[in-house]
């Protein structure tokens, strides 16, 4: 197995991450939609706003995977993230999930002093909670009807993860 490397994105990686969500598993467990422009990315990663993060995987040279960590800039809740993350359809139950994961908390909690890391996830991705699960987040309640996939509504749980003293 190649060794997966996490790094922060760049302008160079716009077009892999826009490839990564035209995965169908990419935008059906995500907020995206299918056919994601490359302006819309260009835009959103061209310039992040304060507090904002863009972390990719990459093996053999080809971002498989990417996740977006944001700090709250509310002044009472600054001491919450919150995350998304899509991993290449491909390269899926290959440790990207985790390796992303992990370098985010660490970003998180040892460098940005978030100590309350929050994520919703589709209760029927179970692949996702067993990995949000390893990572001691926990499901605080559940969002019914949340959003619209494929011609349907479906729910999500809201979990999260708080930093151990």
């Amino acid at each position: 197995m190649s060794e997966i490397k996490i790094r922060h994105s760049s302008g160079a990686d716009i077009e892999s991450i826009t490839m990564l969500y035209e995965g169908e598993n990419a935008y059906s467990y995500t907020l995206q939609l299918p056919f994601p422009s490359l302006d819309k990315w260009r835009k959103r990663l061209s310039e992040l706003p304060q507090g904002m993060y863009s972390l990719v995987a990459e093996m053999d040279g080809e971002i498989v995977g990417q996740i977006g960590l944001e700090a709250v800039q509310v002044p009472r809740r600054r001491h919450v993230g919150q995350i998304g993350m899509a991993v290449k359809d491909d390269f899926q139950g290959q440790g990207v999930g985790g390796k992303l994961m992990g370098a985010a908390i660490d970003l998180a909690e040892n460098w940005l002093n978030i100590s309350r890391i929050e994520l919703t996830v589709f209760t029927d991705n179970e692949p996702a909670m067993a990995l949000y699960k390893k990572y001691e987040f926990q499901i605080e309640g559940e969002g019914v009807n949340y959003a619209f996939r494929n011609g349907k509504f479906v729910n999500v749980y809201h979990m999260a993860r708080i930093r151990k003293p």
